[in-house]
């Protein structure tokens, strides 16, 4: 990732090259607004610390592309915690989206240890939104659910079992999704199958948000599939994930935008 990294860092610009009113606003209110002291995050930040500092031990069912770092099929809470879960400075960003879009009706594809999952229902709570969430595996839904609980947070529903198998059904039964976490298979064709999925569930103001677009090869072909998509108006690579929203009445752009703190 080192080579697509630099890639990005020598094409990526700030607010001040962006003509687009929505994506400037977005940009300089959202992206790159600084939410890390935000009172409402604070219990997720300690659950955070204690969870990587568990010696606990879960059995790993994993549909993806795996881990990196570790793909034993027994690991303890604490590796999960410290390399399967999205960092907590993207994590406060789909925060920030999600309040800044108004966004109620969350879907997040791949819960893990339900932290992610945990700032997006926090995000949604104020408004009474819901999150619906997907995970392949027991033992680690059973683990997601207990991190809910211990929050008090009663506005999350985890989907278990084969994303293949329960993402369709399941979406049609709730209609229209306001926000997209897409996280669950970091290959080709299943990003593009539940892309493809998810298109049949988004209104004009819907964001879908993909995780790890320059994680591979093949994740980097994803996503210039779906930027390609004819749906498609607008997307914002932000190197970690991309962004991607169908106004209609925004004119076709792509962007590679710097993320970091104003």
């Amino acid at each position: 990732m080192i080579a697509a990294y630099l890639r990005y860092l020598s094409r990526a610009q700030d607010e001040h090259s962006l003509h687009s009113p929505f994506v400037f606003s977005l940009y300089t209110n959202a992206i790159c607004s600084d939410n890390r002291r935000d009172p409402a995050l604070t219990a997720i930040r300690r659950l955070r610390t204690s969870l990587r500092r568990s010696r606990e031990l879960i059995q790993i069912t994993d549909l993806g592309a795996g881990s990196k770092v570790n793909r034993a099929q027994q690991r303890t809470v604490g590796d999960v915690a410290r390399h399967s879960q999205k960092s907590p400075r993207y994590a406060r960003l789909l925060f920030r989206l999600i309040r800044y879009l108004n966004a109620r009706t969350i879907v997040d594809l791949g819960t893990s240890l339900g932290l992610t999952t945990a700032h997006l229902a926090e995000a949604v709570r104020p408004a009474g939104g819901s999150v619906l969430t997907f995970e392949g595996c027991p033992q680690t839904a059973g683990r997601a659910q207990a991190t809910f609980d211990s929050l008090g947070l009663s506005n999350v529903s985890i989907v278990v079992g084969n994303i293949d198998d329960t993402l369709a059904p399941a979406l049609l039964e709730l209609g229209t999704a306001d926000l997209v976490f897409f996280d669950a298979n970091h290959r080709y064709e299943p990003t593009v199958r539940y892309f493809e999925t998810c298109l049949l569930h988004r209104h004009n103001e819907t964001l879908f948000v993909f995780d790890d677009i320059h994680w591979s090869p093949e994740m980097e072909q994803a996503w210039a599939y779906i930027q390609a998509h004819p749906a498609v108006r607008v997307t914002i690579d932000l190197f970690g994930v991309g962004l991607v929203f169908f106004r209609q009445e925004q004119p076709r752009q792509d962007f590679i935008l710097r993320f970091g703190y104003l």
